[in-house]
């Protein structure tokens, strides 16, 4: 992926962290439950949804498939590829996503889903209007590597990585 400027930083995120965060989301989503099923915002928030789904032990789970981002991690146009329709504009539902980032995918899924509540782990300043729910702030600049954006690799020792430079 070609680097966008407006991500200066890194945010590495363990499938231990994911997890535990994920956990911790369902924690805060207890005091507002029950509720009568779970959206995961595809692809990332299927993961977070699982988890939700079962510490609130929840087994309705569907799903609204859409996306922002293009290849070079910048925000484009926000393409449906499934969308859902609830009852009640989803009162009683929670949507659930691994981050809001800009807040475009979020109000694309608000407008169809407007009554449910919206969770994710992460939250950025750009899209804090648009959650309900979240664990972690993390700024602007910066670009979340999930676990499934990761391999495990070879990393030098420090001492060979100084006599290189030096």
């Amino acid at each position: 992926m070609a680097e966008n400027a407006d991500y200066t930083k890194y945010f590495p995120v363990s499938w231990e962290e994911l997890h535990r965060n994920g956990r911790a989301l369902a924690w805060r989503l207890m005091e507002k439950a029950p509720f009568k099923g779970v959206i995961a915002v595809t692809r990332g928030g299927l993961v977070p949804a699982a988890i939700v789904a079962r510490e609130l032990d929840i087994r309705h789970i569907d799903t609204v498939c859409i996306s922002a981002y293009r290849d070079d991690k910048s925000v484009g146009e926000v393409n449906l590829v499934k969308g859902i329709e609830l009852p009640d504009g989803g009162e009683g539902w929670v949507i659930v996503d691994d981050l809001v980032d800009s807040g475009i995918t979020a109000r694309h899924v608000r407008k169809m889903i407007p009554n449910a509540h919206f969770a994710t782990i992460y939250a950025k300043p750009k899209g804090l209007d648009q959650v309900d729910t979240f664990i972690t702030e993390v700024s602007q600049d910066t670009w979340i590597l999930f676990p499934w954006d990761q391999a495990p690799s070879f990393v030098k020792p420090i001492v060979e990585e100084t006599r290189i430079r030096g």
